[in-house]
């Protein structure tokens, strides 16, 4: 596991070695063990290491025999024993037992076409100097990132944002459309960051730089309309021994490795499959919060009694403020999603005893897990303008209007855009699904400019692409597909990736071996969600595997009382940010409107804790990475 870092100029200039090390710097906290550097005429890269894999000689840059092939590597391939055993039946002689090493000789073999052969999560960096080609490559569901940006003479590129910024060339500028979709979707879909001219190499892609150029290729993808037929029990019983396979290489480690327990039925799953795969005690590890409704410390205790595992909690009395802006500098743009918070809390929690651990990502994902899924799928928009007719019908005869006053502008202005709202969804399947996310027609406060109000499909562009590839799938087999393909690699991998690579914590999740995922997608329909249940199939595979407390849990989101913290012990930090002169200068929110609305919700007149979690994390960003033209180190 490694953050990487470089660049190539296509004028032929030589690197800059200065700037490579500055980079490097910006993520020491993903590689604290050790650092390497390769450079050679326009080409640079450079390595901050974990280290997990062969401790001793697995350090990066690594190269084929002859010194004419060169990577630096951030990851895990699980199946590569299998493929250094292949390629040495073919003559490859290799200098370390490392996962690195394997691809290196993989390329040789198959050029750019290698990355079809690696089950695992990685980003990598490749230099081949007779081809004077520079391959860019991410893992099939995003589990690791790249972050580039093109100028005219070359390409820099790295782990996370920050280090790019270590280039004074890069421009700090605010990508418009990055805005708009973060604020509708609560994060930045790939391939946009927030800033102008950087931009994320998307997931199951690699970038091919020679000849003075650069091109993206796609060299994978998820069918959902390919469908098999058998028997509900032998899919249960498919699925679960390619799940049990899927962690037991994920279990390879030359150092100490536990997991992440958040006492649902994903986390406890992989828990129990470890439980009967390891030697001895699985050392697992799981927090919670003093609010009862946020707090799933009691289910995480009855599967860590369940599995006799090693367990170790922490009960939550955060500096939230503290975290929030040190995370805000790590995440290198907004991001929206609250639960990074408990996901560092857990990570820094189990960094204290291991350095690896598996985790439940992307249980929902591939088995239909999320509520949001059932509600999309038997939504009616006609049934759904009906009942806003009923509602404000029953409001009114609660609260009957002043004579001459029923069709006043403040008390039927909302209704009239509610409505025009859901009329819109009726028409476009897909703005109702980005309508999920937005927080603006919910808490009744739009402090967006006009500017950014009249973009009327923000955060619908980028996932027109995804929505179209599926176009002769089932609804619920859509709706996986664009889960998967923007939600999962945007928001979730980023928050897990960021967010325990922050506390020096490699995790793995058996959920998105790509296999499994193949797999369930090949799975009717109805063995996902089926008569309200979520994730049918899971529960049937893992009925033998778990407590009825846990197997019978409805979904329980892994977040925090953000609402509850703006009020409180956040409240000086929302108040001295929002409403700080730089934010009042900006043009992006009316700053009368913001101000509104940390007094209503400070109140408790109203809740405004989504909204006003959006624009601290904003402004924020904007006044650490934006505003600044020196960074302080990471």
């Amino acid at each position: 596991m490694c953050g990487i870092a470089g660049q190539l100029n296509f004028d032929n200039a030589p690197a800059d070695e200065a700037l490579l090390r500055r980079m490097c710097g910006q993520i020491t906290h993903r590689g604290p063990d050790d650092e390497g550097f390769y450079l050679s005429g326009p080409v640079g890269l450079g390595m901050r290491r974990l280290s997990i894999i062969d401790v001793v000689g697995g350090r990066q840059p690594q190269s084929n025999e002859d010194g004419t092939i060169w990577i630096v590597f951030n990851g895990e391939i699980y199946n590569f024993q299998a493929l250094h055993a292949e390629l040495e039946a073919k003559g490859h002689r290799f200098a370390t037992r490392s996962d690195t090493e394997a691809v290196v000789h993989l390329y040789e073999e198959m050029g750019e076409r290698c990355v079809t052969r690696l089950n695992g999560m990685f980003a990598f960096a490749l230099w081949d100097s007779r081809r004077r080609r520079l391959l860019l490559a991410r893992d099939r569901l995003g589990k690791k990132p790249i972050v580039y940006a093109l100028r005219e003479n070359g390409i820099l590129f790295a782990s996370e944002i920050q280090a790019l910024l270590q280039d004074p060339r890069i421009r700090r500028s605010v990508s418009l459309p990055a805005l708009q979709h973060y604020l509708r979707l609560w994060y930045v879909p790939h391939p946009l960051t927030m800033f102008e001219g950087i931009l994320k190499l998307p997931p199951a892609h690699m970038m091919i730089c020679e000849n003075g150029c650069a091109r993206l290729e796609r060299y994978w993808d998820v069918d959902f309309g390919a469908k098999r037929v058998q028997s509900e029990a032998d899919w249960a019983a498919e699925a679960l021994a390619l799940l049990d396979d899927s962690v037991r290489i994920r279990l390879m480690s030359d150092v100490p490795l536990g997991a992440l327990l958040s006492g649902g039925i994903d986390s406890a799953t992989v828990v129990a499959l470890m439980a009967r795969q390891m030697n001895q005690p699985v050392k697992t590890f799981s927090i919670g919060f003093d609010e009862e409704a946020y707090n799933e410390l009691p289910y995480a205790r009855i599967a860590a009694n369940q599995f006799h595992t090693e367990h170790h909690e922490e009960v939550v009395h955060p500096d939230a403020a503290a975290v929030l802006t040190s995370l805000v500098r790590h995440y290198g743009e907004p991001f929206g999603d609250d639960s990074c918070i408990p996901t560092y809390y857990v990570s820094r929690l189990a960094r204290q005893h291991v350095t690896v651990a598996l985790g439940g990502d992307g249980g929902d994902e591939s088995f239909g897990g999320y509520p949001r899924l059932r509600r999309l799928q038997e939504f009616s928009g006609l049934n759904s303008l009906r009942g806003l007719l009923s509602s404000r019908a029953q409001s009114l005869a609660r609260d009957p209007a002043p004579a001459g006053a029923l069709f006043n502008r403040e008390r039927w202005g909302g209704f009239m855009r509610e409505a025009a709202f859901r009329l819109a969804e009726i028409r476009d399947p897909l703005q109702r699904y980005a309508n999920q996310w937005s927080v603006w027609k919910s808490d009744g406060t739009d402090a967006r400019s006009p500017a950014l109000r009249q973009s009327g499909r923000a955060g619908v562009g980028l996932l027109a692409d995804a929505w179209n590839r599926s176009a002769e799938w089932a609804p619920l087999d859509r709706l996986l597909y664009l889960e998967m393909v923007t939600y999962l690699p945007d928001d979730l991998q980023v928050k897990i990736d960021i967010a325990s690579m922050a506390a020096s914590l490699e995790v793995r999740a058996p959920f998105l071996d790509y296999r499994l995922v193949e797999l369930l997608a090949s799975m009717p329909a109805e063995l996902k969600l089926h008569g309200g249940q979520t994730k049918v199939l899971l529960r049937r595979l893992a009925a033998g595997l778990l407590p009825k407390e846990i197997l019978q849990r409805s979904k329980w989101g892994f977040s925090v009382p953000i609402a509850n913290w703006l009020r409180g012990e956040m409240q000086p930090l929302l108040r001295d940010t929002l409403l700080s002169p730089q934010a009042r200068q900006r043009s992006y929110f009316a700053s009368n409107v913001v101000e509104q609305m940390v007094t209503a919700h400070a109140s408790g007149a109203r809740d405004h804790g989504r909204s006003l979690w959006l624009l601290l994390n904003f402004e924020l960003w904007a006044q650490m990475l934006l505003d600044n033209p020196v960074n302080a180190s990471a």
